[in-house]
């Protein structure tokens, strides 16, 4: 059975009453037939409350509200210590360039989140999705060219450190995203955004290493 683990921040986690892309990932995994579940070293969402809109799924994950590459490249060896996951799902860097690193300082956060998962799991795969659309990049064009420049970094990343033993792909944000009907904020996933970043991770594993299937549930 595959171990996956969410990593991820305020969109990984979610809020009370919110189903949350794992969810619809986790939904994905069980229409599709993959033996698998969901790992990870936390259960909550934010607020540490557990009012998910369909609690009946495997609730464990890494993310937390305000945690980026920077809080978690030291946090992930002891978690995959500690789960065993075989493959990392994996949406960081928005709360990196919005609070505490440039673009620069956050791809060498994400490199040495890759060297620590490494070393707790030498044979670990890893799925990465780019800073995804947002309101303040809308509105902050510096901000807005720190995340343009972050995500082609990004890419130079995962090409640099992808290996046979430990391949590391970089899934694509949806084209379809849309602030202002898949969010209900300007940056938080609604039900549509939900399943829009499942279906990035889903496609990616399918497209690249014939895990799953094509992610088919409903996109509104």
């Amino acid at each position: 059975m595959l171990r996956f683990m969410p990593v991820g921040d305020s969109m990984t986690i979610g809020s009370a009453g919110e189903h949350t892309w794992r969810h619809r990932f986790w939904q994905h995994l069980r229409a599709t037939g993959t033996p698998a579940t969901l790992v990870g070293p936390r259960t909550a969402l934010h607020g540490d409350t557990h009012d998910y809109a369909d609690p009946g799924f495997p609730q464990h994950h890494l993310a937390g509200w305000g945690e980026g590459w920077l809080h978690m490249a030291p946090a992930i060896a002891d978690a995959l210590t500690g789960t065993r996951a075989d493959v990392l799902l994996i949406s960081l860097g928005l709360i990196d360039l919005g609070f505490y690193t440039n673009a620069e300082q956050t791809a060498d956060n994400t490199r040495r989140f890759v060297t620590a998962a490494r070393t707790a799991n030498p044979a670990v795969r890893m799925v990465v999705l780019p800073v995804i659309p947002n309101v303040r990049a809308e509105t902050d064009a510096p901000f807005a060219a720190q995340v343009a420049h972050f995500n082609t970094l990004l890419a130079k990343a995962v090409a640099d450190l992808d290996e046979p033993r430990s391949p590391l792909l970089l899934a694509s944000v949806p084209p379809s995203y849309d602030i202002h009907r898949d969010t209900y904020d300007g940056t938080h996933p609604n039900a549509s955004g939900e399943h829009k970043l499942a279906a990035a991770f889903a496609d990616a594993l399918h497209q690249a290493w014939r895990l799953g299937g094509p992610y088919r549930a409903a996109r509104p």
